[in-house]
């Protein structure tokens, strides 16, 4: 059995509802809704979620630690939430918030107005970092993936949009010589 999948979701604090094969989370910082898999069965009880699968096929083993981990996201997401923070390397490179949008500049002849989907937030405390909160784990992740892509950072300098925390792995440059 799945060691992930035979968990039970712990759900202080959160209220979960699920109605024709979706579960719908609410708590503090929103409500998140998943369309769950028609295989697999989901139990609400008073303070935790226990998901079960119907039988050992490769599939519904995937399908069963999968779905648990969604509903786990789900409910963490929606109490404490979920944040990425991204630097920004360069001379001249930089963010600046226009209202909720974000607006880079990162080199390009044009800036680059970026305006937060609903539910994200952009937090940005300096001019080369720029922090993404939200309560949807994989809309937080998008966004960040995306911003990222406007400038990904290049192995010669270092320059570039970056996760925090990231380690840019550094190529040496052309050595001069005859």
């Amino acid at each position: 059995m799945s060691r992930i999948g035979k968990k039970p979701v712990p759900i202080q604090g959160v209220t979960v509802t699920k109605t024709d094969g979706t579960i719908k989370v609410k708590g503090k910082l929103g409500e998140l809704q998943m369309k769950i898999h028609p295989n697999m069965k989901v139990d609400i009880q008073k303070d935790e979620v226990i998901v079960t699968r119907p039988d050992d096929q490769k599939e519904n083993r995937a399908l069963h630690g999968l779905t648990r981990a969604l509903i786990a996201n789900m409910v963490k997401g929606v109490t404490e939430g979920y944040s990425k923070s991204l630097d920004i390397v360069g001379v001249g490179y930089k963010v600046e918030a226009k209202g909720e949008a974000a607006l880079f500049n990162l080199g390009y002849s044009h800036p680059i107005l970026l305006m937060p989907p609903p539910g994200i937030k952009f937090e940005i405390p300096i001019p080369t970092q720029i922090k993404i909160f939200g309560s949807d784990k994989e809309l937080v992740g998008l966004m960040a993936a995306k911003i990222r892509s406007f400038k990904k950072p290049e192995p010669y300098k270092g320059k570039g949009i970056k996760y925090t925390g990231e380690v840019i792995v550094r190529k040496a440059g052309k050595t001069a010589g005859k």
